[in-house]
C-alpha cells in the first residue's frame, strides 16, 4: 500500500501540521512519499521521496496548476491513497483531484479501523465508517486527529515535477487578514472554556466568572457558539481559534477531535466533567470528576479567600 502525502506551504514556510500526514500514513501502515510545492530549503524533513515543484514558478496556491502537478506525481508514484490535510488547501484541491481521477474521496478522517475510515457525522456528535469502493482514493484528515510523535528528521530525496505549459487563467494575489475578533484568545495566558455540559446559556456566566477570577479569558466550544450562548470570536477548535495558553480549563467539554485540535498545545490542561471516561481526560493533566455547577462555585469561594 502506498500513500502520497500532500505537504502544505504558506507564506514561505512549510506548515508544521504537514507532519500529521506522516502520523496518519504510519497508522495506515503505508509506504510513504511526499508531494511539495514550495522552496527547496523548506522541504519536509523525511528520509524518502519528495516530489517537488517551485512555488516561485507555480505559486503558493493555484488550483489549476497545483492539480496538474499532483496528477504528474500520481502518475509517477501510483499511490493507493492521496492524502491532504482537512484545511482550506485540502478542501479546495482534494475534490478537484478526485474528480479528475474519477476516484472516491473520504473527507475529515479522524480515525482508522479494520472496517474503514472513521469520520464525524451529525455536527461531530456521532461518527460513521466509510470505505472507498475505488482502487485509489483521495483522503483528507482532520487536524489534530493524528499527532506526530517526536521531532521530524531526515534528508528528503527530491524528485522534480514540472509542467510543459505553466500558463493559467488563475492568479494567486495573496492572503487576506481575517476579520478582527472581539477577543484574541491566541494571546491569552489563561483560558476557561464552556462546553455543552454547562446545560444552558445562563450557566455560561459561571464559567466566565472563573475565567475572570483566574485573570483569563472565556472560551467556548462550537456547540455553545452555534447555540448563541457565546460569541464566535471565543470559539476554540479547528473551526475557531487555535490556542496554546499556560492554563486551559475545559468546563463541561467532552473532547471532540475538532476541539482538542485547537487547544492540545496548552501547557497545562484541567478538565471538569461529570463523565470520568470523557475523551477530554486523555489530554488533560488533571481531570476533575464533578458537576461543574457545584464545583466551580466552590472553587470560586476558595479563590476569593
Amino acid at each position: 500500500m502506498k500513500a502520497l502525502l500532500i505537504a502544505e506551504y504558506r507564506q514561505g514556510k512549510l506548515l508544521e501540521s504537514t507532519y500529521e500526514l506522516l502520523a496518519f500514513a504510519e497508522r495506515l501502515g503505508a509506504e510513504k512519499a511526499f508531494f511539495f510545492i514550495g522552496a527547496e530549503a523548506e522541504a519536509p524533513h523525511f528520509d524518502g521521496k519528495v516530489y517537488f515543484a517551485e512555488a516561485a514558478k507555480y505559486g503558493e496556491y493555484n488550483p489549476d496548476l497545483h492539480k496538474r502537478l499532483v496528477l504528474e506525481a500520481v502518475q509517477k508514484e501510483s499511490p493507493d491513497y492521496i492524502v491532504f490535510l482537512h484545511s482550506s488547501y485540502g478542501w479546495d484541491l482534494a475534490p478537484r483531484l478526485a474528480a479528475a481521477l474519477k476516484i472516491a474521496q473520504v473527507s475529515e478522517i479522524v480515525g482508522i479501523t479494520a472496517d474503514g475510515f472513521e469520520v464525524p457525522a451529525c455536527n461531530a456528535k456521532m461518527r460513521r465508517l466509510l470505505k472507498p469502493v475505488t482502487a485509489q482514493a483521495v483522503l483528507t484528515i482532520q487536524s489534530g486527529a493524528f499527532s506526530y510523535q517526536g521531532e521530524p528528521g531526515g534528508t528528503p530525496s527530491l524528485v522534480p515535477v514540472e509542467l510543459a505549459d505553466s500558463a493559467s487563467r488563475i492568479e494567486f494575489i495573496g492572503y487576506e487578514a481575517a476579520e478582527k475578533k472581539e477577543v484574541d484568545l491566541a494571546r491569552a495566558e489563561v483560558i476557561v472554556s464552556a462546553g455543552r455540559g454547562v446545560g444552558k446559556k445562563e450557566n455560561v456566566e459561571i464559567v466566565a466568572a472563573l475565567a475572570r477570577a483566574l485573570g483569563g479569558e472565556l472560551g467556548a466550544t462550537r456547540p455553545v457558539v452555534d447555540a448563541g450562548w457565546a460569541d464566535h470570536s471565543r470559539q476554540v477548535g479547528s473551526s475557531g481559534q487555535t490556542v496554546a495558553p499556560k492554563l486551559y480549563v475545559a468546563c463541561g467539554i467532552s473532547g471532540s477531535i475538532q476541539h482538542i485540535a485547537g487547544m492540545k498545545k496548552s501547557d497545562f490542561i484541567v478538565a471538569i466533567n461529570k463523565d470520568k471516561d470523557a475523551p477530554i481526560g486523555e489530554v488533560a493533566n488533571v481531570l476533575v470528576v464533578a458537576d461543574l455547577l457545584q464545583f466551580i462555585p466552590a472553587l470560586l469561594a476558595r479563590l476569593s479567600k
